[in-house]
């Protein structure tokens, strides 16, 4: 079992708890664990649970990385002199477990979380499932190959430099880096305190918003959280994405995954995207300053006393690397932070106008012999794309793209402004569709938005399209009526334009029109209802792919007397025709 969707119907089924877990927590994997949870840790769990009605995980295991506190355990960001007992459960994972999702352990890191390697602990390093020659990917390395190993249907890892995506690529995971704040860092071991967040591996889109949407919660005892969206914003069917020049882009000897990225592109067009290029200077600039800048002093500060306390503890590179944060003043912070200022504009104006932008999650995954002989210049490579978008502050989802030579995974990564979480992922699971990653994607269907299908003066570009535009409302995608209907023309009246009256009718009688699928919030659907004079209503139009939404729909006696306009396809053909 992999997917949450998996231990549902497992429980429908009728098996126990205890039953559908046990084969699970038996999984043995080399070093993925730091804390195992013993059995009875885990039936005692099970024996807690609420009522499964109450419970929206009930019975769907997970694993925590080990930065980040359960209550009664160890955390010890992989440095056992640091170790401390957790007095109670961080709180993401007071939330998880309070909808019903059952700890197996705590999971390896880099140490600190510091690094993108996965190899840089003395709990071994586990090993990637799809070669034991190459990187795990971190820091949250156990955590990603918990999950790719079924050991668990997500993980908790921790996100600063793109700790939660670039283990995702490597194992073939979705990886979702939630804007920053929206997953409570309370209970977390710091490493960059401002820009830290709490990440989600899984192996579906959906699993990753049911994370979501239990996890996102305001934490009124932590002051980097911040409210999610009352209305979570979404990401139209038809949409345009920002891609970067090929000339922009460095594989560092993967050369063949210029053609992954290629073909990733290629099936956003095919999903309803318009590409359009854009510069990608601003965000590696930005990208530089979180280890060439002053922020390398937040690792030091979140470990001052430890790390002089006792420095051989520290892991050598881990080591080198936070203890250079002693040494930048304040001066370079405040020159550092107008730069960054100024790269956030640049970046936004490149962004300005598109839905998102599709990056490599990393150039490409190494042999744990070339980390070895260049550890630094390594684990930079890794982060080329993914190290700028705290710094930013955006939301970003790490997708499967293919195997590098047919063997290797390789993934790209979608980011977009703050609070476009749940709309990435929502996008992610077509795309998973759509590449028959997932033949069934199941993708969470709370949203407060209302899907309205216009076929004439409210299309875009005409008279009443202000109707909808002025009300928030996001155009879909275009498509067609199933062939059962026709449409008549309503002359202008009443301070209203000519618009179409479109009437069902028997099977094989009509003809398939044209429509365009529009959101409203439910809100302001029913304004836009509210406004709407007889002999048109609102009903359901059945679509040419058999769905049916609401839309525009007119009495039969609307088409008494009035002239078929069924011939002309729909309405712009026949606006066109005069």
């Amino acid at each position: 079992m992999k997917t949450i969707r998996d231990y549902r119907e497992a429980y429908q089924e009728g098996q126990s708890a205890s039953e559908v877990l046990r084969p699970v927590w038996e999984i043995e994997a080399e070093a993925v664990f730091i804390r195992k949870a013993t059995w009875a840790e885990v039936d005692e769990q099970i024996a807690a649970l609420g009522p499964p009605e109450e419970c929206p995980l009930w019975g769907i295991p997970f694993l925590v990385k080990d930065n980040i506190d359960v209550a009664g355990w160890e955390t010890t960001a992989a440095c056992p002199d640091y170790a401390y007992v957790a007095e109670e459960d961080s709180a993401v994972v007071a939330l998880l477990r309070k909808a019903g999702a059952i700890c197996l352990g705590k999971t390896n890191l880099d140490q600190f979380a510091t690094g993108l390697v996965g190899v840089r602990t003395p709990y071994g390093v586990p090993k990637n499932p799809f070669d034991e020659g190459y990187l795990p990917g971190g820091s949250s390395c156990g955590s990603a190959v918990g999950v790719a190993l079924g050991m668990a249907a997500f993980s908790l890892g921790t996100d600063t430099a793109g700790s939660g995506r670039v283990p995702a690529a490597f194992n073939e995971l979705v990886g979702l880096k939630p804007t920053r704040g929206f997953l409570s860092t309370r209970g977390v071991v710091d490493a960059c305190k401002s820009l830290d967040c709490v990440s989600i591996f899984a192996n579906s889109c959906g699993d990753a918003d049911e994370v979501l949407r239990v996890a996102a919660k305001l934490d009124s005892e932590e002051a980097w959280s911040r409210e999610v969206p009352a209305e979570w914003p979404r990401i139209g069917r038809q949409f345009q994405f920002g891609v970067p020049a090929l000339s922009q882009l460095e594989f560092f000897g993967w050369d063949e995954a210029a053609d992954l990225f290629t073909n990733a592109v290629a099936e956003l067009e095919e999903m309803g995207g318009t590409a359009v290029e854009i510069d990608l200077e601003p965000f590696v600039e930005a990208a530089k300053l979180l280890y060439e800048g002053p922020w390398v002093t937040e690792r030091f500060v979140a470990i001052e006393e430890f790390l002089k306390d006792k420095p051989d503890s520290v892991w050598p590179v881990t080591r080198g690397i936070i203890a250079g944060g002693e040494k930048p003043l304040a001066s370079d912070f405040f020159k550092a932070s107008y730069r960054l200022a100024d790269c956030k504009r640049r970046a936004d104006q490149a962004m300005d106008g598109l839905d998102f932008v599709v990056l490599p999650t990393t150039p490409r995954n190494f042999t744990l012999e070339e980390v070895e002989a260049e550890p630094v210049l390594r684990n930079s490579q890794l982060g080329t794309y993914t190290n700028f978008m705290n710094l930013l502050d955006y939301s970003a989802l790490a997708l499967p793209a293919g195997r590098y030579q047919g063997r290797l995974p390789w993934g790209i990564t979608l980011f977009a402004q703050a609070g476009l979480d749940r709309g990435l992922l929502e996008l992610g699971a077509l795309y998973e569709e759509h590449i028959g990653r997932d033949e069934a994607p199941y993708f969470g269907d709370d949203w407060d938005e209302v899907a309205v299908a216009v076929c004439g003066a409210h299309l875009e570009g005409m008279p009443l399209n202000w109707q909808l535009t002025e009300r928030g409302g996001r155009f879909e995608f275009a498509g067609k009526t199933a062939d059962c209907y026709r449409m008549y023309l309503i002359p202008a009246g009443d301070g209203l334009p000519e618009r179409p009256a479109l009437v069902r009718v028997a099977e094989g009688e009509g003809a398939a029109i044209d429509l365009e699928v529009w959101s409203l919030t439910k809100n302001a659907f029913g304004e836009f209802v509210a406004g709407i004079p007889a002999p048109l209503g609102m009903g359901k139009v059945k679509l040419e792919d058999g769905s049916e939404v609401p839309g525009f729909i007119a009495e039969a006696r609307a088409s008494i007397e009035a002239r078929d306009l069924t011939e002309f396809g729909g309405w712009r053909g026949w606006v066109a025709s005069k």
